[in-house]
This record gives C-alpha cells, sequence and structure tokens, in this order.
C-alpha cells in the first residue's frame, strides 16, 4: 500500500498534463534526438493513439528531418501507400483507394479513417517538397504476407526479368496445395518435414545477388529485397509457430528489425525513421515477464544502436472502447474497454489524476517507477470479461520505455467501409 502511494505521489509531480500537440513539445524535443522513435499504442483499435502517433510523426517529419514511417504492417500493403504518397503511380485516386491494398484481415489496422488523414497529409508534404529533396517514405515491416510477397516479387520479374520469374514460380508452386492456409504449412513443416525452406532460400539468394539490377521501377530494389526477406522468414515463422510460440515471436521481431535495417540502407546511415507498433513490440522485453525467452524490436534496436539512438514511447488508457474481434478472423466489433484493473499502471495513474497526461522517464526519476505491475495490453483478438486473467503484462514502466502518454478515456477507431 506504501508503495503505491509513493508512486501515486511520484506520478503527481513527475506527469505532464496533455489537451494538444503543444503540449507534447517537450517529449517530442527529447525523442527528435533519437535516428529511431518507437511509438507504441496499448491496442490496434484505438482512435486516440493513431491521432497522437500521427501528430507527433507530423512533427518529427516537418521539424527535425526525419525520413520514413515503418508500421506494424505488411509490406506489399504498405509498399503501394509509399507509392501513392511519393507519385510513383497514378492508380488510386486518393488515400481511401490506396487503403483499399488492405485487404488481409485485420484489416481496420491500417484501413481507417485516422490512417486515411494521415496518408493523405503525407502526400502532400511531398508534393510540396523541393524535386532535390527526398520524399518521406512509409513501409510496412511485418512478416505476415508470405503469399502476397511472392505474387509482388513474381509480377515485377514476369514484367523486368522473365529469367529469373521461373524460379520465382517454382519456389511460389511449393506453397500452392497449402491454400494460403498458414496454419496447414506449419503442421506439414513442423510435423511431417515437409516444407519449402530450400526453394525460399535458393531465391531470397538470388534476389540479393541481383538486387542491383532491379531498377525498372521506383525503390524496385528495396521491395524485391525486403518482398524476399519476408518470404524466408515467414517460412520459419509459419514452420516454427505449430511447435515453439515463443521462438515464432522472436522470429517475427528479429524480421522486423531485419526490415528496417534494409530501409534504413535505402535512405542512408543518418537517415531518422519512425516505427509504429503495438506496446509489446516496442516496449523493451527485458523489462517484461517477457525476458526469459523472448525479444521484441524495442530490446533488439537498443542493442542495436545503442540506447540513446533509440526513444520508446509507451501509451494506455483507463477505459474507453476499442475496435477487435471475438476470435481470430471474424468481423470487427466496437467493444467497451473497462476501467483498468486495481493496482496497474494505468489504474495507478488514474488516482494520481483522472486526465491525459505524460511522464518522461530520466535518469533523476525512473526508479519511482521501477516497480513490476500489470500494464494492459488489448491485441485484435479481445474479450473485456477475461481481460484480467491475460491482458496485463507484468511491466517496469521507467525501463520498458523511454516515455508512456496516458489517455484517461479512449474511443473505437474508425475502420474504412469498402
Amino acid at each position: 500500500m506504501l508503495k503505491t502511494i509513493q508512486m501515486i505521489e511520484a506520478i503527481k509531480k513527475h506527469s505532464m498534463p496533455f489537451a494538444d500537440i503543444d503540449d507534447l513539445m517537450p517529449l517530442i524535443n527529447t525523442a527528435s534526438r533519437a535516428q529511431y522513435v518507437l511509438l507504441g499504442e496499448a491496442s490496434h483499435g484505438t482512435s486516440e493513439f493513431y491521432e497522437i502517433r500521427a501528430a507527433i510523426t507530423k512533427e518529427l517529419i516537418q521539424h527535425y528531418d526525419f525520413s520514413f514511417i515503418a508500421v506494424e504492417g505488411d509490406w506489399p500493403s504498405c509498399f503501394e501507400v509509399n507509392r501513392y504518397i511519393k507519385g510513383y503511380t497514378t492508380q488510386y485516386a486518393n488515400a481511401e483507394d490506396v487503403l483499399k491494398s488492405f485487404s488481409r484481415w485485420p484489416s481496420w489496422m491500417w484501413a481507417n479513417q485516422e490512417i486515411k488523414e494521415l496518408i493523405e497529409w503525407l502526400r502532400d508534404y511531398n508534393n510540396n517538397l523541393p524535386a532535390h529533396q527526398p520524399k518521406v517514405g512509409f513501409y510496412g515491416l511485418d512478416v505476415y504476407s508470405l503469399w502476397e510477397s511472392m505474387e509482388a516479387i513474381i509480377e515485377y520479374l514476369e514484367n523486368n526479368h522473365a529469367s529469373d520469374a521461373k524460379k520465382a514460380k517454382k519456389a511460389f508452386e511449393c506453397f500452392e496445395p497449402f491454400h494460403r492456409e498458414a496454419q496447414m504449412y506449419g503442421i506439414s513443416s513442423a510435423l511431417y518435414g515437409k516444407n519449402c525452406m530450400v526453394e525460399i532460400l535458393e531465391l531470397l539468394q538470388t534476389i540479393q545477388q541481383k538486387k542491383d539490377t532491379y531498377t525498372h521501377e521506383p525503390e524496385a530494389a528495396l521491395s524485391m529485397q525486403v518482398n524476399a526477406l519476408v518470404a524466408s522468414n515467414a517460412e520459419a515463422y509459419y514452420h516454427t509457430m505449430i511447435t515453439n510460440d515463443n521462438e515464432s515471436w522472436n522470429i517475427r521481431d528479429r524480421h522486423m528489425v531485419e526490415a528496417l535495417k534494409y530501409i534504413q540502407s535505402y535512405y542512408k546511415d543518418s537517415a531518422k525513421g519512425i516505427v509504429w507498433e503495438h506496446n509489446t513490440h516496442i516496449g523493451d522485453a527485458r523489462a517484461t515477464d517477457m525476458k526469459s525467452s523472448m525479444v521484441n524490436v524495442g530490446q533488439l534496436t537498443r542493442e542495436e544502436y545503442g540506447p540513446k539512438h533509440v526513444y520508446a514511447v509507451g501509451f494506455g488508457t483507463h477505459h474507453g472502447t476499442v475496435i477487435a474481434s471475438d476470435s481470430w478472423g471474424n468481423p470487427q466489433q466496437e467493444l467497451t474497454v473497462p476501467p483498468a484493473i486495481e493496482g496497474s499502471w494505468e489504474d495507478t495513474i488514474h488516482r494520481a489524476g483522472a486526465f491525459d497526461q505524460y511522464l518522461m522517464f530520466t535518469e533523476e526519476n525512473r526508479n519511482f517507477f521501477h516497480s513490476t505491475i500489470g500494464h494492459r495490453a488489448i491485441g485484435v483478438v479481445y474479450d473485456p470479461e477475461i481481460e484480467q486473467y491475460g491482458n496485463y503484462v507484468p511491466s517496469r514502466l521507467s525501463k520498458r520505455y523511454d516515455a508512456f502518454i496516458y489517455v484517461e478515456k479512449t474511443h473505437a477507431l474508425s475502420p474504412l467501409i469498402f
């Protein structure tokens, strides 16, 4: 009880209220010194998290020369957004049109009103840049798009490198018996030894060797390399997920960091990037109960680039509404997020002050927020009635993040209806 009272008093002393982007400028100014700013979210279906991240992102791009945004999304769909905002294509009439590319469940993560507004802003921003200045990019870091990435590779090779298209088709044919069912492929590869590893690795090697010849479309070399990387790591991910859930998680997050390196290389080493992912990815795994067997993007980037070059911002809420599904693959719903459970980080901040506020962790105050207590995490599948049994990650908040943004009451985001 005494420790809780002390934490509440520390929050009152060190937190700062906010109502708009101007109030967040101390956080943005500090974050801007890093090479990578990692912006989290406590769910994939909360409007305020998207809106606040968009506002921070605009500031970092406009005033601090950040070069790209990399998100927890599929490379092929996000690359279509990248083409649209850079003017590489006239295929799409507007942002809503290009967001139809996010057809794989859960489409609401990126095909929503909040992202639509950011995409239009990015296109306008790029259009107004001087001709010699590189345009801001938008990319996907996730590993799930095995079939879509293979199709993108084949389409490019058929149009430009017909001889190599045969090798890509051979690799793709290996997956055809599984009818785009990842679980079916995972069972076959993990339990019966029937996999496509050799074919995928051969294709990856070919694309790496010939990357300098992919010049027929803007950023074709980058896209081909990452699509091949997705195919290779997705094969490993689906191969592993049936028998080792923790290791499949590790494959996924290591892939995200590897894809980030490819993007960074394209923009040159001095470029700065903004990453949008769930708190469970961008908050350092070593500050949670994941540390014994799992890694994540927050941990790996800190280890790779050094803590001073990575600034991770977590997000949380006390109560509200959210978009999620009751089971994997089912239609989205607007669900009620109940008040945070007693003793959690969200409950403790609420008790310190029932208003929007944020904490910036420094050497002087980190120890006040070092206790390991529950921190809410909502996924694309969510059951509010049983969240106390599985939706709170034991966390040392000041070690997991560099700053934490708390929204007292949040609202469901607005999915686009196609």
